[in-house]
C-alpha cells in the first residue's frame, strides 16, 4: 500500500444527517423542471443530452413519474477544498463493505452521499466504526443565511 492511500483511508470526517425522504427523478432529455419538483433540504437539477435527474423531496413526485427512493442525504461537512482528494474513495468504502448502496452529489462547497432511507441507520454505524462522526446539521440563524455563511 502507498503513502497516499494510507493518507486517504487515515482522513476522517463530520457527516450532517438530513432525514428529509428524498427522491431521484429521470425525466427525459431537455425537460423543464416540472412545478410538483420543490426544494428540499437537497434539491438539484442535473441535465445531460441523454436525460434530465432531479434531486427533491419524495413526497412531491407523482406516482407515474420515473424515480428511485425514499433516501435520505448525508451532508459532508464543509466547505471542502477543490484540491482536496480522496473525499468519496474514504467515506464509500465502509458502506460498500457494509453492502450499502449510494447516490453522490456534489455540489460547489461540499459533497452529499444519499442512502435508502432504510440503510440510513446502518450507514452511520459504518462510518462511526470507521471513525467518522455522524451527527444533527448545525442550526443556521437568520443572520448566517442573510450574510451567506
Amino acid at each position: 500500500m502507498t503513502d497516499s492511500v494510507t493518507e486517504l483511508d487515515q482522513q476522517t470526517f463530520t457527516l450532517y444527517l438530513h432525514p428529509d425522504a428524498l427522491a431521484v427523478v429521470r425525466l427525459g432529455s431537455g425537460a423543464d423542471v416540472p412545478g410538483w419538483a420543490r426544494a428540499s433540504t437537497l434539491f438539484s437539477v442535473t441535465a445531460t443530452a441523454a436525460e434530465t435527474s432531479i434531486i427533491c423531496h419524495a413526497s412531491t413526485v407523482p406516482r407515474k413519474a420515473r424515480r428511485e427512493g425514499p433516501f435520505v442525504a448525508f451532508e459532508v461537512a464543509g466547505p471542502l477544498d477543490f484540491e482536496q482528494a480522496g473525499v468519496l474513495h474514504t467515506l464509500l468504502g465502509p458502506l460498500a463493505e457494509a453492502g450499502i448502496s449510494i447516490f453522490s452529489q456534489s455540489t460547489f462547497d461540499t459533497d452529499w452521499i444519499l442512502v435508502p432511507a432504510t440503510k440510513a441507520e446502518a450507514a452511520a454505524a459504518a462510518w462511526t466504526a470507521a471513525g467518522h462522526t455522524v451527527t444533527e446539521p448545525p442550526k443556521e440563524t437568520k443572520q448566517d443565511k442573510e450574510s451567506g455563511q
